[in-house]
């Protein structure tokens, strides 16, 4: 039974290899982003923590196996003991930016092309703080949630 996690900075190909490993075993796939926001609020505000786990939750006692994506540090915590798998995408902070730059629209997240690039550049300023953060979803969470995993474990840092 696969019960996989994958975790690091934004636009570091989460989603990609998410999507990758779901289609290789026929995994459901869950990325955080569509669950971690309140909806209908003109500004990002994140959902209560524990509204975002009964929302995974309810995800997991659905789908014996699964492929759950975020930069969710805290979200990934609450679950990690649950996966058997752990992926982080450690990669450098300039590919990162790069990826950003060249990323497609996003329909999930939103409503245009244009509404997407309109955040850009908050984004890349975003991923270049990954190092220096001390949150949920900084390089230095991440590498907590990976140093506390007990499953199988990979490090990637490149995408080669």
């Amino acid at each position: 039974m696969k019960r996989i996690i994958v975790f690091g900075n934004s636009a570091s190909g989460k989603s990609t290899l998410a999507k990758k490993l779901s289609l290789i075993h026929s995994l459901r796939h869950l990325d955080l982003d569509t669950l971690a926001w309140q909806e209908n609020t003109s500004m990002p505000i994140r959902r209560d923590l524990k509204d975002s786990f009964e929302l995974i939750d309810t995800f997991i006692k659905s789908n014996d196996e699964w492929v759950i994506e975020g930069c969710y540090g805290d979200l990934l915590g609450l679950i990690k003991d649950q996966a058997n798998e752990a992926y982080f995408l450690d990669l450098p902070v300039a590919l990162c930016v790069e990826n950003a730059k060249k990323r497609p629209w996003e329909p999930h997240k939103y409503d245009s092309k244009q509404a997407q690039d309109a955040n850009l550049s908050m984004l890349i300023d975003w991923i270049k703080a990954y190092d220096t953060r001390d949150d949920s979803f900084s390089n230095h969470a991440h590498q907590a949630l990976y140093d506390d995993f007990t499953g199988e474990k990979n490090r990637l840092v490149s995408h080669a």
